[in-house]
């Protein structure tokens, strides 16, 4: 039986992803508070089975 991958939001469009100061974990989530070595919201993925509940969109430019 195939389970299948809820989808994931892309971590680049939402207001709260940000690049850290920091060369080991260079991805952050503000609204969750961490910083990582790959895209946040695979990390939240993989760590409750669930795509993030905090994705915001981000406004796009003019």
């Amino acid at each position: 039986m195939d389970k299948e991958q809820p989808a994931s939001p892309r971590c680049r469009n939402c207001r709260h992803y940000h690049i850290t100061f920091d060369p080991n974990f260079p991805y952050g989530c503000r609204e969750l508070g961490f910083r990582s070595a790959r895209e946040p919201a695979r990390d939240v993925l993989e760590s409750s089975g669930q795509p993030c509940l905090y994705f915001v969109a981000r406004p796009r430019k003019a």
